[in-house]
Order: structure tokens, then C-alpha cells, then sequence
């Protein structure tokens, strides 16, 4: 298997290495438009890592591979990822930017058209959330709701496109319809695993309803929140004064579902904590090799939860990996 990474950044260089610990992977390009950053993660990782050039030349990154993964800033991944199922190419995109994953989605007939796949937003959230909620809900008879909260930032241009999701609106699904409502609004106290624990979350613009609705057809609600401090909604609108760090501190999401269990209405709660590059790099690898051999569940445009199939095999072997989740165990108090 060969593959083709775009963007060598804190995702784009831990989906390289993830992908090298994969058994049958027999090249990995990596191509970023700072090729010294390219080369960098080229030379860290090792054989069979080389680097590819950035444009559309006599060369393309992607030429010879089985599958791209775009991890490069959002905000044009739908573009590339045109060009690339164009070309032959099936993708993986690891975007949360809302346009991004809208225009993914929209590539579907044309995918499938081609027998190529498009997996959109295979990160952290969504993306790593996507698995949880798919894989509680198959414990449940009918899912009514789910409810996604996610904290923390990957890498830099990860950071940018929070602030962006701040200044748009939020996307809700609700009794068979879309709602957008003014990001920033909805205040929600979610309780994420320790040590990141409680936290305020808000409406933003971010694309997880979009990839989740499909995979539960006939559910009720679809909402996302994002947690943030006080200063980080008031100076979304302001230009970034300091530079983002490198990778971000410890993250964590919060996927609750709601629905039927042998006539009886229940809820379940699961979480993960991880630094966002990490976990959001493992899930884009796995997801990668996973289409390489062709165990996905259909060609076309799809989420995780969608597309990914024995979703208790693949969350395995991202615990294998470092990448492991939770569930929350509760007892009623005394009435």
C-alpha cells in the first residue's frame, strides 16, 4: 500500500508515523508547501518516508498513490480533494473547518461515480468521536440523540480555525431538520474525563452534525459544542496577536446518546482524552489503511461513523496505539 500525505504539520506528521507502524505500507509521501517541514518529518520517520513536491506539476504529490490524506490548514481540502478523486484517487481528509467537510460531502456522486471514497473529517472531533458515538449506538435498539463536546486544539492552524468556528454559525440537527443558530450561544457545562473535567461549551461552527445525521438515519437531534473560556469568544472577531503553540495541550471529548434499549429509554456517555494531533493523526491513518484494503463499508462521500466498518476492531487498535476511551459510570442517588 502506498500513500500521500499533504501537510507535515503536528497532524500531518503523526499521521506519517502512524501510518509507518501499519503492517503492508510500502511508500509514504509527504509534501507540505514549507518543503524544509517535509523534509524534516521525512527524515525523522525514515524509510519509507520521502518527500513530494506541492503543486500540480509533471510530479504530483499524489501520483502512485493509493490514498491522500489531506492534513494540511483547512479551507481548501474540498478543492483538492475534487482534483484528486478526478485523478483517480480515493482521500481522507482530516479537516474540521465546516466548508471543508459541506464541500467533501458534496463530492459523493462523483465519488462513487469513479468507485473512489471521500472520508470527511477523520480527525479528533470529528472523527474520533464519530467512532465512539457509532459504536455505542449499536448497543442501543433506536438512537433518538447525539450530543457531541470536544476541548483543545491540535496544531497551530488548528487553533486559527477554532477562532474562526466562533464567528460563523452552528449547524443542529432537529426533528428531521437543520437549525443554525449564532455561534458562541448555548452555553452547556459538559463534564469531560479527568483531568480535563468540567467545562463550559458552546455552539460553534463545526461540522460534526453533518457527518454524524447521515450514519443515524431517522435520529431525532444532532448538536456539537466546543469548550472555551470567556476571552476566547470575545476575541474570536480580533486579529491572533501570539503565535499558537506548536501542538496543543491535552484535549478531550464528551459523545453522549440517547435512545431505546429493550422498550426502555436510556443514555450512555463515553469519552477519550489525548492531545487532539495525536488522537485526530491516528484516526486519519487507521482510516487510511482501512480504505487501502478496502474495508469500508461503500465508495462516495461519507463521515467516520458512516463509513468505517467493525468499529470495536478499529477502536481497538487505536487503544493498541495510545488512543484509548472511556465510559461513564453513574449511580442514582437516593430519591
Amino acid at each position: 500500500m502506498r500513500f500521500a500525505v499533504l501537510g507535515a504539520g503536528a497532524v500531518g506528521a503523526r499521521v506519517v508515523r502512524q501510518l509507518v507502524m501499519s503492517p503492508g505500507v510500502d511508500g509514504v509521501v509527504v509534501a507540505d508547501r514549507d518543503r524544509a517541514r517535509a523534509g524534516l518529518v521525512a527524515r525523522s520517520v525514515g524509510e519509507p518516508v520521502r518527500t513530494g513536491g506541492c503543486d500540480d506539476g509533471d510530479d504530483p504529490w499524489w501520483e502512485g498513490a493509493d490514498v491522500a490524506v489531506l492534513a494540511s490548514p483547512g479551507g481548501d481540502h474540498g478543492q483538492v480533494a475534487e482534483r484528486l478523486v478526478a485523478d483517480g484517487c480515493s482521500v481522507v481528509s482530516v479537516s474540521d473547518d465546516l466548508g471543508d467537510v459541506e464541500a467533501l460531502l458534496a463530492l459523493d456522486a462523483r465519488a462513487r461515480a469513479g468507485g473512489r471514497t471521500v472520508v470527511a473529517g477523520a480527525g479528533f472531533a470529528p472523527g474520533l468521536s464519530c467512532l465512539l458515538a457509532g459504536h455505542v449506538a449499536a448497543t442501543f435498539d433506536r438512537v433518538d440523540e447525539v450530543h457531541v463536546a470536544k476541548t483543545g486544539t491540535g496544531g497551530p492552524a488548528c487553533a486559527r480555525g477554532h477562532r474562526q468556528a466562533w464567528r460563523g454559525e452552528a449547524h443542529d440537527w432537529r426533528d428531521g431538520q437543520w437549525v443554525r443558530r449564532k455561534a458562541g450561544s448555548g452555553r452547556e457545562l459538559c463534564w469531560f474525563p479527568d483531568p480535563v473535567g468540567p467545562e463550559d461549551c458552546y455552539r460553534a461552527a463545526a461540522p460534526d452534525a453533518l457527518v454524524l445525521v447521515p450514519a443515524f438515519p431517522g435520529v431525532g437531534r444532532v448538536t456539537s459544542r466546543v469548550g472555551a473560556s470567556r476571552r476566547d469568544r470575545v476575541t474570536a472577531h480580533l486579529p491572533l496577536l501570539l503565535r499558537p503553540r506548536g501542538e496543543g495541550r491535552l484535549g478531550a471529548i464528551r459523545v453522549e446518546v440517547r435512545g431505546q434499549r429493550s422498550g426502555l429509554h436510556d443514555t450512555a456517555v463515553v469519552g477519550a482524552l489525548d492531545r487532539p494531533a495525536a488522537a485526530g493523526g491516528a484516526v486519519a491513518a487507521l482510516s487510511a489503511v482501512a480504505l487501502a484494503e478496502g474495508r469500508l463499508r461503500r465508495t462516495g462521500a461519507g463521515g467516520v461513523a458512516e463509513l468505517v466498518d467493525q468499529r470495536p476492531t478499529f477502536l481497538a487498535e487505536l487503544s493498541r496505539r495510545g488512543v484509548k476511551a472511556a465510559g461513564f459510570v453513574g449511580a442514582a442517588g437516593p430519591s
